[in-house]
């Protein structure tokens, strides 16, 4: 009997143990979250003024956007997943949406992964990985991370070229969905729109020392850098939202195992001590 409870006594400790464990990492997802949400809406004013800037810049220009309908010989896709586990179907769901939208696109395909698993379950669905990237830990991780991609890309031909980007993005911050976003070549409906909106003063801009083609191509250079860094941030807020619903699964898991647990010890002790209550009280009757 005494095995018996101590056995169990062991198996509460590892049980508490692996409580605490599972308490640590659901603090440090939503320490996360709210990191990475901060970067996203940090954003905002940043992405205003780059467009207030190409707005500027297109008045002194020729249109830059191609005709949509026209197929790009060469699809460059970037998928930002995860390196880490306990996210559910994370990576799976980006892979799967990513092959449902380029199986309906032509032309040579470059895939490049952000993240290991998300590399893995592309490979698992039949996709060839021409690079991959480690997911960034922290914040100020993003940053170089778009910065080498930026750079990277610059190789590959600018004519006929799209650059498309997956991944998952928050919804009422309880959930995500999969989406996407073509950074390039940048489409006619974009350009309208952004030269169709307000210039926010009753001055008009000019681009000062009239090196417009110059400052065009630096804010471009900006556009795809926030769109970038904010489809990397979002996906890391999914996939730390993801890793806290696993971790409040696996919390309520565990105290439902530590309360069973306890009841079992509480009846082993109680067996126990009945055990040598009938054995004294057998001794004194039979010793009388």
């Amino acid at each position: 009997m005494s095995n018996t409870l101590e056995h169990m006594k062991r198996k509460i400790a590892s049980a508490e143990q692996l409580e605490s464990v599972v308490r640590t990492m659901k603090a440090q997802a939503a320490s996360s979250i709210v990191q990475y949400q901060t970067a996203v809406a940090s954003l905002v004013d940043y992405c205003h003024a780059i467009d207030l800037g190409l707005i500027a810049c297109f008045g002194y220009t020729p249109p830059i956007a191609k005709n949509t309908q026209q197929k790009p010989k060469h699809v460059t896709a970037i998928v930002f997943g995860s390196d880490q586990g306990l996210v559910g179907q994370f990576n799976e769901q980006v892979a799967d949406y990513m092959r449902s939208k380029l199986d309906k696109i032509s032309g040579t395909k470059t895939i490049i992964s952000v993240g290991e698993r998300a590399d893995e379950c592309l490979r698992d669905i039949g996709f060839g990985i021409d690079k991959t990237y480690e997911v960034p830990n922290i914040i100020s991780a993003i940053t170089p991370l778009v910065g080498q991609i930026l750079t990277d890309i610059s190789a590959y031909p600018s004519d006929d070229h799209s650059l498309i980007i997956f991944y998952n993005q928050s919804v009422l911050d309880i959930s995500y969905k999969t989406t996407h976003q073509q950074l390039l070549p940048f489409d006619t409906l974009w350009q309208e729109t952004l030269t169709q909106s307000t210039w926010p003063t009753h001055n008009v801009p000019e681009i000062i020392g009239g090196k417009t083609k110059m400052t065009l191509s630096a804010l471009i250079h900006e556009h795809l850098f926030i769109s970038l860094f904010r489809a990397c941030a979002e996906s890391l807020t999914c996939e730390n939202a993801s890793r806290l619903a696993a971790m409040q699964r696996a919390e309520k898991n565990i105290a439902e195992m530590l309360k069973e647990l306890k009841q079992k010890s509480r009846s082993i002790r109680q067996n126990s001590i009945d055990e040598e209550l009938f054995d004294v009280i057998a001794s004194y009757k039979f010793g009388k």
